[in-house]
């Protein structure tokens, strides 16, 4: 594939501002794809979405544009609808990635008297982490904001098959994603279009810092991995751009493992 194959197409990160969806964003930018990104962050995080990875991108010569909203609400999505097709006028969204990772970390059980998950807890993060890909999928379809060729990728995780500490919410939520994708796969196969998600291994993320015992996590996976490190996010980006050559047209519905072989190695 070339870069003039994705030049001038559309992609629509959700989840852009850090960890995997800003480091595919930078990997589709650099091969001329414009970029949508879509996050939610405060303080240095939002600053840094401005003054750091905005300009990088548009130094590619693509176009930006980027917005910090709830991406699992119905009245913002709504909203950004209306923008996306502005911008992107007579095309498509050639690429839309779902890379939301905004969830409870609290135990199922826990402690006697400590603090356990709720479940207001687990139905947001249910809604944000899996079930609004379902819902952003509706809407481009009735926007008409997709077509043949145009492909989704949800991010998830080894949670979805394994129990991890304080993880449990979370876990729900990829093996929700995973079914939702499969789901999306057949019913967009029709018409063209693909959904796949990709299965990272373990990485070191703002998002994973933030599960208890990160470090052992971090520590067991460059063991246990045969090719002796943990993936990164440029892993996963450039297995994004590698899918989203436009000839590929017959992986739908499936979870695609990119993690060096780590799950494979007991």
């Amino acid at each position: 594939m070339s870069q003039a194959d994705l030049k001038g197409r559309w992609a629509l990160i959700l989840g852009a501002s850090s960890g995997f969806g800003a480091a595919t964003a930078r990997e589709l930018a650099a091969n001329g794809v414009n970029i949508i990104g879509l996050h939610l962050d405060r303080g240095a995080g939002l600053e840094a979405v401005k003054t750091v990875l905005v300009p990088e991108l548009e130094a590619t010569g693509v176009k930006v544009w980027y917005s910090n909203t709830n991406i699992a609400s119905d009245e913002k999505r709504a909203e950004a609808i209306v923008k996306i097709k502005e911008l992107v006028g007579e095309q498509k969204i050639h690429v839309i990635m779902h890379s939301v990772a905004f969830g409870s970390l609290l135990p199922f059980i826990g402690d006697i008297n400590g603090q356990t998950l709720t479940r207001a807890q687990m139905e947001m993060t249910l809604d944000v982490m899996a079930n609004s890909l379902v819902y952003w999928a509706q809407d481009l379809w009735r926007a008409g904001l997709l077509g043949a060729g145009s492909r989704f990728f949800g991010m998830t995780s080894a949670g979805s098959v394994q129990a991890i500490e304080s993880y449990g919410a979370v876990s729900a939520a990829k093996s929700a994603l995973e079914s939702h994708t499969r789901q999306l796969g057949s019913e967009f196969a029709k018409h063209g279009i693909l959904a796949n998600c990709i299965m990272a291994g373990v990485t070191d993320t703002a998002a994973l810092r933030k599960i208890p015992g990160s470090d052992k996590i971090v520590e067991n996976a460059i063991k246990k991995n045969p090719s002796g490190r943990l993936t990164t996010t440029t892993d996963v980006a450039k297995t994004i751009r590698a899918l989203s050559d436009p000839e590929l047209t017959w992986i739908t519905g499936q979870v695609i493992v990119v993690d060096g072989g780590e799950l494979i190695s007991g």
